[in-house]
């Protein structure tokens, strides 16, 4: 949850205070605790004396009078255009740990232990509104819990970090960056909460009877490819046609994650839209697709508060100085590559995504890929996607993009639409992660 070198805790319910394991306090409803980092360990304050050790927990005396625990300024959104800080509320026990950082420092992991079923009424109510229709909560609880039981099984396809992980000069003296950001195994915690992961914000997302039910009706149900969990990726928006699970990650072929049109019936544009000419045509066109959704109400309804400001994601513009390109790459990777003269898309996947771009300096070229690095180098934070079409202009470069996202597996505005409409969770499922098998585990 958090990443700091000191945390503000609020139990909500009595609970019981451990420090390495051993029970040393019993902490009432309401008292502040603060824990702040030492040398490698933790110290509780306030109290007779400090306590210290590895590590601290917190878990309720009464698990049935569990009302969490208030973890103060989490950071949600990290590094994306939405970042900010809440006030969050976390059941289950809450164990703080120290943990070496950078510099010599000691940084805080604050670490909720909660049930998977219960963790993933959270994660629905997260990801999207929980007033969405009740099809879209099974579905989004049946891929975020076969998602959740690759990864613990140490299933997942996309291979950590990238090729060239930092830039490498190329023969012809450009630099080239082949780097790409996966859910890689965490050191001594399951997953985090951010979208890194999957959002889990704890109870705060208030979950409502439909979001209970949605994870009681769909309990132990799977998606499988030959008998294990699929590793079932989703996005925001996939602008209109999903995409390959290469072109944000390692070049592994995932058959259940592959390119489909998001539409009902025959597509104006059908996959793979990877030459120049189709990626074109389809960014500067609206096709109808599921997840072209414009009325608010309908947005309201489908997307959690933390989304809300964000509206243009199906087709949108954007503006880049070249100066301001140039402080961006420099500001991220330490390289001055000077003013930004051109744009250039060098390999496209099956949704329009760019996946390798060269950007041509007045200092020097670089080459960059895959689809999040472009996006984070072409932005403060990350451009909604790397589906985009570039137009020169005096100074820059207008983009015209589709989409909010990697766009592999289920595109989650898409799939509420789909049910909006009345398609079922099994519907669907089948339209995002064709060829999977529905299963019952437990």
């Amino acid at each position: 949850v958090l990443d700091r070198d000191q945390v503000h805790l609020q139990p909500r319910s009595p609970c019981r205070l451990l420090v390495d394991g051993r029970p040393v306090d019993e902490v009432p409803a309401g008292r502040d605790v603060r824990v702040v980092a030492g040398a490698e360990q933790v110290a509780v304050r306030p109290g007779p004396r400090d306590q210290r050790g590895a590590r601290i927990r917190l878990e309720p005396l009464d698990p049935a009078d569990d009302r969490g625990v208030l973890v103060r300024d989490v950071v949600v959104g990290r590094d994306f255009h939405w970042e900010h800080a809440e006030d969050l509320v976390f059941q289950g026990a809450i164990q703080v740990e120290a943990r070496a950082a950078r510099g010599g420092e000691t940084h805080l992991d604050v670490i909720d232990e909660i049930g998977l079923e219960r963790y993933l009424e959270s994660v629905i109510s997260s990801e999207m509104s929980a007033e969405a229709p009740p099809e879209l909560l099974r579905a989004h609880a049946i891929v975020s819990r076969s998602w959740l039981l690759a990864q613990l099984a140490g299933r997942t396809t996309g291979g950590g970090a990238g090729t060239w992980a930092e830039p490498v000069e190329a023969e012809d003296g450009a630099l080239e960056l082949l780097r790409w950001q996966d859910r890689e195994d965490h050191l001594h915690f399951d997953v985090c909460a951010d979208d890194h992961c999957q959002r889990y914000q704890g109870a705060t997302r208030a979950s409502t009877p439909a979001v209970v039910e949605a994870v009681r009706a769909t309990r132990g149900l799977v998606l499988t490819w030959e008998g294990e969990p699929c590793d079932t990726r989703f996005s925001k928006c996939c602008g209109g046609v999903t995409e390959r699970f290469d072109a944000a990650w390692g070049e592994a072929e995932v058959p259940y994650l592959r390119p489909v049109a998001d539409v009902d019936g025959e597509p104006a544009f059908a996959p793979p839209l990877d030459d120049e000419q189709r990626a074109a045509a389809f960014l500067e066109a609206e096709p109808d697709a599921w997840c072209r959704a414009a009325d608010p109400e309908l947005l309201r309804r489908l997307l959690p508060a933390i989304d809300h400001a964000t509206r243009d994601f199906y087709r949108w513009e954007v503006f880049l100085d070249g100066e301001d390109i140039r402080g961006f790459v420099r500001d991220k990777l330490g390289i001055d590559i000077g003013t930004v003269r051109a744009l250039r898309p060098l390999a496209r996947g099956a949704s329009g995504r760019i996946t390798r771009l060269e950007m041509v300096g007045d200092r020097r070229v670089l080459r960059v890929g895959k689809e999040l690095e472009i996006r984070r180098l072409l932005s403060v934070s990350h451009l909604y996607s790397s589906a985009f079409v570039v137009h020169p202009e005096r100074h820059g470069f207008r983009l015209r993009g589709g989409g909010w996202g990697h766009g592999v597996g289920l595109c989650q505005v898409g799939a509420a639409v789909m049910a909006d409409r009345g398609r079922d969770h099994r519907a669907i499922l089948a339209h995002y992660y064709p060829g999977a098998a529905l299963e019952r585990r437990y």
